[in-house]
């Protein structure tokens, strides 16, 4: 593949070989979701990851924001790689590569051990600071609401028994730490059994358990031995009952939604999946 196929504006491709002086394209691992391209290049310099969206993209300005902010307790303990170069303009990032395989369909997936340094890193993360918010719930709760009213193919029931709830319900103020927005074995990179985090597109500020909607769906349901694995890292469970149904419930609307927009079937089944055990929660 060369600059010319590669997904990139011709600004976007001049900005990494300027940065990376006689770059070469190894592997596109876009996902293909969204508008972003994922790049794996090399040069003289090395392999690195080669980020680049366009300009609706929300999820280019979330992570340059947490690499130029809150990666630091990551870099420090050697758990993610640094941001090398951004062109905010034509919105590139090119990262220090990690190398190593997707946790996502190996063994390393339902590994307890893999699970524990999740916990343990995912910790780092959180602990960087900690703010009082009087509006971020009934802001998330309108977002839920107003994503209902986007094409979906949920059932009109299950639509309107979610609608009534999130309506229902009474906002209060909440503590939020740096999230990490999609913590799942697929921004996992794995090598020699050491765990890295990547792709920080989904980055905000939220409550902790924000970061375990996705765990809890995918993997503790069926295999409770990797929850508690998740929190023998992590330490106490960041989780009030209350609290956490609701904040499953707005995650599935949001999930099930999403998918129909970008036409991935597997993941609004999941999002069906989400939706069904969150009303089962009220």
């Amino acid at each position: 593949m060369g600059w010319d196929d590669s997904g990139l504006s011709p600004a976007q491709a001049a900005f990494v070989c300027r940065v990376l002086p006689g770059a070469s394209i190894l592997a596109d691992e876009s996902w293909g979701l969204l508008d972003t391209r994922v790049l794996h290049v090399r040069s003289s310099a090395g392999d690195h990851t080669v980020k680049a969206s366009g300009p609706g993209n929300t999820h280019f300005p979330r992570e340059l924001t947490a690499h130029r902010h809150w990666t630091g307790a990551l870099l420090r303990g050697g758990d993610t790689g640094h941001l090398v170069a951004a062109d905010t303009e034509n919105r590139v990032l090119v990262l220090e590569r990690v190398p190593g395989h997707l946790a996502l369909g190996t063994s390393d997936e339902t590994a307890a051990a893999v699970h524990r340094q999740a916990g343990t890193i995912l910790r780092r993360l959180h602990d960087q600071a900690a703010r009082t918010d009087a509006d971020h719930l009934a802001t998330e709760t309108a977002r839920a609401l107003h994503a209902l009213d986007a094409p979906h193919r949920l059932d009109p029931r299950v639509e309107e028994r979610a609608r009534t709830l999130l309506r229902s319900w009474t906002p209060h103020p909440v503590t939020l730490v740096p999230t990490h927005g999609d913590w799942h074995p697929r921004n996992w990179i794995v090598r020699d059994g050491r765990l890295f985090a990547i792709d920080f597109g989904r980055f905000a500020f939220r409550p902790a358990a924000a970061d375990l909607t996705r765990l809890a769906v995918l993997h503790w349901e069926d295999s409770p031995e990797l929850e508690h694995a998740f929190f023998a890292g992590y330490g106490a469970d960041p989780r009030d009952t209350d609290d956490w149904r609701w904040l499953q419930l707005r995650e599935a609307v949001g999930t099930a939604v999403w998918a129909v927009a970008v036409d991935d079937e597997r993941f609004e089944r999941q999002g069906r999946r989400m939706l069904e055990n969150a009303l089962a929660a009220f």
